[in-house]
């Protein structure tokens, strides 16, 4: 198949795809006598794996890391479990900080007004750094 067509099967732009064989995450599968890349059920299944692990908020350079896991059948589990481990470990404090700001966010709407008058708590908190 053509990258338009694996693009569509693997739920990745053309464009990403390109971008994965440049950076080297992906290798640069075989091309026709015209220059046009040939895509088969290895290339897709690589790409979805990619996907996949975008989908879970991966890193580039941890889905690197993570496909040599996975290409290298002897590998210890717990390798790749501490890979997802220290991820998760920041995804949790993403979460946190997201849910103090929520928090923040809540009370400062609260406090305003909203109406006809000029004075706004949100605004004063944002003059003031305070929080």
């Amino acid at each position: 198949m053509n990258i338009g067509e694996a693009a569509r099967a693997a739920g990745v732009s053309a464009k990403m795809i390109r971008h994965y064989e440049s950076i080297g995450l992906f290798a640069a599968p075989a091309r026709t006598q015209a220059g046009y890349r040939v895509y088969g059920e290895r290339e897709l299944h690589l790409l979805r794996f990619i996907r996949h692990s975008r989908d879970l908020g991966f890193s580039l350079e941890q889905i690197r890391a993570l496909l040599g896991l996975w290409q290298d059948r002897a590998r210890p589990s717990r390798e790749v479990r501490a890979l997802a481990q220290a991820h998760l470990t920041d995804v949790e404090a993403k979460l946190a900080e997201l849910q103090a700001m929520r928090a923040t966010l809540q009370q400062l709407v609260l406090s305003c007004h909203g109406d006809e008058r000029p004075d706004c708590p949100i605004l004063a908190t944002l003059e003031n750094g305070a929080g």
